[in-house]
Order: structure tokens, then C-alpha cells, then sequence
């Protein structure tokens, strides 16, 4: 079996190949891997796993472009800005329509949950292993905010942080531009190209995704089966439907309505972020798809995408931080035998939406997010540990939804900000990677 099972894996990577020696569409060869991993995840389980290694390795090396590409596009894009105000507009605007956008997310979550009667007749088992993840204090997740230690930051890949000391370090630059012009012209030449290299080896990178997801849903599929899925179906239903929604009913509707362009083409030209982030399930670990496809294939200022994603990626996140957090709570509350009033909804609201702002840079959001939603409606949190066993299969579409949300984010603030190059979007064929 695991002999045949390695031959029909690399027939999948020669299909995939093929695909993209004849210039088929990037979508549909990144999608025909997708189902190519769920085959033979499927079917031939464990023996099947040695596809992990590509999962991994294709995780790893978009992991290592992350902050060298934020840090650089962070500081080159704040450099070219016309005055401080702007920053401070672009810096109101991605707040506010990403925290925005997090509490729709939450109120989705709660009529998806309700409507879908989630929790109904599962009775409680206590998990021994389950422990409670650590709510921080807001002093403590402010300091953390602030990089003691830049190289330390860079190392344990805390995003917030190298956005804090890119922003100190490009203030510095503009200052020091203004009186020693001369001085600083051969810094802000070296950070432009050396932008340019990261988006050269981003691009490189995101050639190999078709492969990349091909190992990371095999590996999905023969870890997590049926036998996994099938207790908490209706709660994984419940938060694929209102992931969904988000994504048609506000998402799209924003782009429309807000930007004024088509959304189908607008997801279309961010089709690479949203498998990537379906694939990886980290939001994190997708911003130089993210950053490359604002850019390149939606013709959003480089300014704009380099500033609002990384945030999106860290604050306000819809599914983690809104809609996900709101289900489980419902769910809880079901098993619990506990009765939400409006006054409990409105609180669950406020709390998941300030909350993406006060936990934001600690790993594992959807899990602390849930835990202050739970301790602050005074619901059970071992509650939690009864969805745990499915999070990698609902983590998939929370990720998408979360990017789908910065992305959005970013069309909306570049679009309000004369930064959004909508000729070049509507003309434009999809760029092929």
C-alpha cells in the first residue's frame, strides 16, 4: 500500500507540473492539488503522510520571507508618504474598518449558531488534558507590543512588535531625510531594492503553492477523518456557513458597495492568499501572499497593503477574533443549560471586538479570544475542550475568512485614500504566478 501510495504522489506532483508547464490557470492547478490531497489523504491514510514533508517544507519557506518582506515594504511604503497625517488616516482607517468588519463577524456567529440550534443534545465528557490558555494582562500584552528586543522579535516571529520599531525606524528615516538628505538617499535606495528582492523571492516561493498544498491536505485528510468530524458536524457546518456568509454578505457587499468594483473579480485576484491561508491555516504565515496579490493582481499602493495586512493579521480578525469565538460560546452555553439574553449578545460583541486588539500578537487568537468570551459571559471554559479535537478543520476556513477580512480592509482604506488603481484592476488580466 505505501508502495503504491508514493507512486501516485508524485503522478499528483507530475500532474501539477504539467499544469503549469502548459500555463494553466494558477487557481485551478493550486485547486486541483487541494483535491488531489484529500484523495489521497482519504484513502490511503498514514502511508500517505510522506507528502507531509512538502506541507512542511512549503510552510517553512513563507515563513522565512514574513518579516523581512513586512519589515522592508513597512518602512519603504511610510518613507514615500506625503506628510504624517496620512499615516495617521491610514492608521484610523485599517483600525476601524478591521475591527468594523470583526464585530459584524460576531453577530453572524451568533444568528448562525442560534438559527442551527448548535449543542443540542451533546452531553458534557470533562478532558483531563485540557488546560485553559492564560488570559494576559492588557499591560502585559502592551509591553509585548513594544520591541526590547528587535532581533528577539525577528526571531520568535512577533509580528506587532517589527511593525512597531519598522514604523520607529522609518519616522527616524523621514526625519533625518529632511535635514541630511545626501546622508540618508543610500539607506532609502537599499531598502527599495531590497523590497524588490523580497518580492522577487516571494514570487519564487508562491510558484511552489500547487505542491505546497498538495502535501498540507493530504496530511489534513489522513490525520483527520470521518471518525473526527462526524460528533461535531453540525458545530464544523455552523462555522463554515457563517465564514460564508461574512465572506458574501459583508465582504463582498463592501467591495461593491464601498469600492465600487466587482467582487468576483476582486476574490478572483486574491484566489492565492485565500489557499494559501486555507492550506497553512496561518494568517501569519500567508502575508507575503497576501502583500504580493494587494499589489500585484488587485493594484493596491504598496503603502497601503504593506501597512493594513500585516495588521489585519494580528487585529481584528473576523473568524478568530469575531464569529468563531461567538459560535463556541452558543455552543457552551447549549450544553450548559445556560440562557444568553440580548444583554449577553451585546457584551459578546463588544468583548470579541476589543478583545482582537488586546491579545493581539499572542499565538493562538481563536483560543484566547474564546476563553475572555467565555469567562466573561461566565460560562464553563473547559467547554472549549469539547471542539478542540476538530480546530485544524474549522482553523482552515477561519484563516481564509480572517485574510479575506485584511484584504478587504486594505481595498477599503486604499480605495478612500486615492491609493487604489482601479483602471489597472477592471483592465488588468489575473496575474499568473
Amino acid at each position: 500500500m505505501s508502495f503504491i501510495s508514493f507512486l501516485l504522489s508524485i503522478a499528483g506532483a507530475l500532474v501539477l507540473y504539467k499544469m503549469r508547464k502548459n500555463h494553466i490557470n494558477f487557481g485551478i492547478t493550486v485547486l486541483t492539488g487541494m483535491f488531489f490531497g484529500i484523495a489521497m489523504g482519504t484513502f490511503f491514510k498514514e502511508s500517505s503522510l510522506i507528502l507531509d514533508l512538502v506541507g512542511k517544507a512549503y510552510v517553512s519557506l513563507i515563513k522565512m520571507l514574513v518579516i523581512p518582506l513586512v519589515m522592508t515594504s513597512i518602512i519603504s511604503s511610510i518613507t514615500t508618504l506625503k506628510n504624517p497625517d496620512q499615516l495617521k488616516r491610514i492608521g484610523v482607517k485599517s483600525f476601524a474598518w478591521l475591527l468594523s468588519t470583526t464585530a459584524v463577524a460576531t453577530a453572524i456567529g451568533i444568528v448562525v449558531a442560534q438559527a442551527m440550534n448548535i449543542g443540542a443534545g451533546i452531553s458534557f465528557t470533562p478532558d483531563e488534558s485540557f488546560k485553559a490558555r492564560e488570559i494576559p494582562t492588557f499591560s502585559q500584552v502592551f509591553l509585548d507590543m513594544l520591541p526590547t528586543n528587535p532581533i528577539q522579535a525577528m526571531a520568535e516571529a512577533k509580528i506587532l512588535p517589527i511593525i512597531v520599531f519598522s514604523i520607529w525606524i522609518a519616522a527616524a528615516i523621514i526625519i533625518e531625510s529632511q535635514r541630511h538628505p545626501e546622508a540618508i538617499k543610500p539607506v532609502k535606495e537599499f531598502i527599495a531594492s531590497f523590497q524588490r528582492i523580497m518580492f522577487r523571492s516571494t514570487k519564487m516561493v508562491i510558484s511552489l503553492t500547487p505542491y505546497g498544498v498538495y502535501g498540507l491536505i493530504t496530511t489534513i485528510a489522513a490525520k483527520y477523518g470521518l471518525e473526527t468530524i462526524l460528533p461535531l458536524l453540525k458545530f464544523i457546518a455552523a462555522v463554515y456557513i457563517a465564514c460564508i456568509l461574512q465572506l458574501v454578505l459583508v465582504h463582498a457587499s463592501l467591495v461593491a458597495i464601498v469600492a465600487k468594483v466587482n467582487p468576483i473579480k476582486f476574490f478572483q485576484k486574491m484566489s492565492p492568499a485565500l489557499m494559501v491561508a486555507f492550506s497553512t491555516q496561518s494568517s501569519y504565515g500567508t502575508l507575503p501572499v497576501t502583500i504580493r496579490s494587494l499589489v500585484e493582481r488587485v493594484k493596491v499602493s504598496e503603502k497601503i497593503a504593506s501597512f493594513t495586512a500585516p495588521l489585519g493579521a494580528t487585529v481584528g480578525m473576523n473568524a478568530c477574533g469575531g464569529l468563531y469565538p461567538a459560535i463556541v460560546a452558543v455552543f457552551v452555553a447549549r450544553i450548559f443549560d445556560v440562557e444568553l439574553t440580548m444583554s449577553h449578545y451585546l457584551l459578546l460583541i463588544g468583548v470579541t471586538t476589543f478583545s482582537s486588539i488586546g491579545i493581539a500578537g499572542v499565538p493562538g487568537t481563536a483560543s484566547i479570544v474564546t476563553t475572555v468570551v467565555l469567562t466573561s459571559l461566565k460560562l464553563p471554559i473547559e467547554g472549549l475542550a469539547i471542539v478542540m479535537g476538530v480546530d485544524v478543520v474549522v482553523d482552515m476556513m477561519r484563516t481564509l475568512t480572517n485574510v479575506a477580512g485584511a484584504s478587504v480592509s486594505s481595498l477599503m482604506v486604499a480605495s478612500s485614500e486615492e491609493e487604489f488603481d482601479r483602471v489597472a484592476f477592471n483592465q488588468s488580466e489575473l496575474v499568473e504566478t
